[in-house]
């Protein structure tokens, strides 16, 4: 019998908390995006039972009929997919974070299509800190650029970096790719871009890299959900 999605949960979480230790990260530092593409409202709400606030969707359409399924639950949505421009208001509208942001136009849709009776949309630049054409993400080169071109949108807020590294089994070459973005963060916030603090960064395989070079979100899904559907 396969573990249930509660038994997988805390399963993840001590792992995180004991990978907090190990790194000196300060308790609960970490938070936890269970991500729930394919996977259906029932087992969403399972793990919202379990605990489970903060949920992950990559496919608007079908994250927009979980998100109305479980209107009655108080779910921190995250999207974390790519992007196109006729699917912005959608995102605007329903979800509190989005973490693939990656370029101006994007951006400025998402201010301006956020309705003014819900608070600013928290918004994450996904950088394509490995240089890989079939990876979506602004450079390292060009961050700086579009930083500066989301400061003064009114309805978003800039609040950090996201990347998907490429695959890699070796845990050093893991950490590498991670504190390019951290390093990357910490010149931001140094340049006066103080509310640009999270770093989404770090997926089942990867996860334990990721909490050692900084990270404040990671997003895992197979290891809570199973496999995909």
């Amino acid at each position: 019998m396969s573990p249930s999605i509660p038994e997988n949960l805390e399963k993840v979480r001590h792992q995180i908390s004991q990978f907090e230790k190990k790194y000196a990260r300060a308790e609960k530092s970490v938070q936890l995006i269970a991500v729930s593409k394919t996977h259906s409202a029932d087992k969403i709400r399972e793990a919202y039972d379990a605990g489970q606030r903060h949920f992950g969707e990559n496919y608007l359409q079908e994250a927009l009929e979980k998100i109305s399924q479980l209107s009655d639950l108080d779910i921190t949505w995250h999207y974390i997919g790519p992007i196109q421009s006729n699917k912005t208001r959608a995102i605007a509208e329903n979800f509190h974070w989005v973490h693939s942001v990656d370029r101006q136009k994007i951006a400025e849709r998402l201010s301006d299509q956020r309705p003014d009776t819900l608070p600013p949309l928290n918004i994450l630049l996904q950088v394509n800190i490995s240089a890989e054409e079939s990876k979506s993400g602004v450079t390292l080169n060009d961050l700086s650029s579009l930083v500066t071109a989301c400061k003064d949108l009114n309805n978003i807020i800039l609040s950090g970096l996201m990347a998907i590294p490429a695959p890699s089994e070796d845990f050093e070459q893991q950490k590498a790719a991670f504190h390019l973005l951290c390093d990357a963060k910490e010149k931001l916030v140094a340049l006066g871009f103080d509310q640009c603090l999270q770093l989404s960064m770090g997926m089942s395989r990867d996860f334990e890299a990721a909490i050692a070079e900084g990270a404040t979100m990671i997003r895992i899904g197979t290891d809570i959900f199973g496999p995909r559907t």
